[in-house]
């Protein structure tokens, strides 16, 4: 996989943008968007001030505010990287203060309720053009993001019924513009497919690290002292901002637990083949799973490095 951008774009896709929520994703997408300069003007908005004055002191946008009418009112494009269950009522507090002509989107990791939460308030002379970068790391705050998050990585567009093809098409330029690969689907499959890539396995990986915890006294620190990788690569998904993913559950509860209820029906045949043992079930089931280990590397979204091909500061999808 490449490890960099190309060229900066020739000319800005925008003249202003504003960022709404300084985490993470939103601190990674104001250092790309300078970075490969896509916009003329960055405007950074966070309610919270020790958030905006880390970004001031980061000189990572150009205005900074908690302000979201101000913030919001000269933007071309404005992108919320807030928690799913304050997107409506950002939505809301920005709708009257919007220019016409502006593109609305966001990096939540579930739409539907995003859609329904978010487009009621938006008024007719905007686009709202969805987005779910599928890139992340357990870290938080304006100080974890870096340019290269979305590198190679897909993002999701869900644009609801009606956009407009050229909003879709800007938003697609943008999310390609800082590196990543771009797909565009409705927001029910979109929910369907990351309950089972993303919000299963950060479900189970809650779940089994908070067994450990509670074996831990039992062990006397053990679980701990004798973590080997896979137990560490769930400690890495379980560190994660506990807020999102706890917006992220509520809010995809449907198709969390449609695919919640398949892997209990997965893990029973399984624990079915351990307890007569069956060999050839095992067998089966690990060599199916292992190729498709092959498959994501093929296809770019990981390597076969060891310690799962991850570093620091290197992406694991949400």
């Amino acid at each position: 996989m490449a490890d960099h951008f190309g060229s900066p774009l020739a000319k800005p896709l925008f003249g202003t943008l504003a960022i709404i929520g300084l985490g993470l994703i939103g601190s990674s997408i104001a250092r790309a968007i300078r970075q490969q300069k896509i916009a003329q003007r960055i405007v950074a908005i966070d309610a919270s001030r020790d958030v905006c004055e880390r970004v001031r002191a980061l000189s990572i946008a150009d205005h900074v505010t908690d302000d979201i009418a101000a913030g919001v009112k000269d933007a071309d494009c404005v992108i919320l990287c807030v928690p799913v269950g304050r997107m409506g009522e950002i939505a809301e507090a920005m709708a009257g203060h919007l220019k016409h002509g502006a593109i609305v989107s966001d990096v939540g990791s579930v739409k539907t309720a995003i859609v329904t939460q978010v487009a009621p308030h938006l008024p007719s002379h905007v686009s709202f053009v969805p987005a779910h970068p599928v890139a992340g790391t357990e870290y938080s705050g304006p100080d974890a993001g870096f340019s290269t998050l979305f590198l190679n990585r897909w993002c999701i567009l869900t644009p609801p019924d009606g956009t407009s093809d050229d909003a879709i098409a800007t938003v697609r330029a943008l999310w390609e513009a800082m590196g990543s690969n771009v797909e565009v689907m409705s927001p029910e499959h979109h929910d369907l497919v990351l309950a089972v890539t993303s919000h299963l396995p950060h479900l189970i990986a809650y779940n089994i690290v908070g067994t450990a915890a509670d074996l831990e006294a039992v062990t006397q620190s053990e679980v701990i002292k004798f973590s080997a990788g896979g137990f560490r690569d769930f400690t890495r998904i379980a560190a994660s901002d506990p807020i999102m993913w706890r917006d992220v559950f509520l809010n995809n509860k449907d198709a969390v637990l449609e695919m919640l209820g398949r892997f209990s029906e997965d893990l029973s045949l399984l624990q079915r083949a351990i307890r007569f043992g069956d060999g050839e079930t095992l067998f089966n089931h690990f060599t199916r799973t292992r190729a498709i280990r092959r498959s994501i590397i093929e296809t770019g979204q990981d390597s076969a490095a060891p310690d799962f091909g991850r570093h620091a500061k290197d992406s694991a999808s949400q």
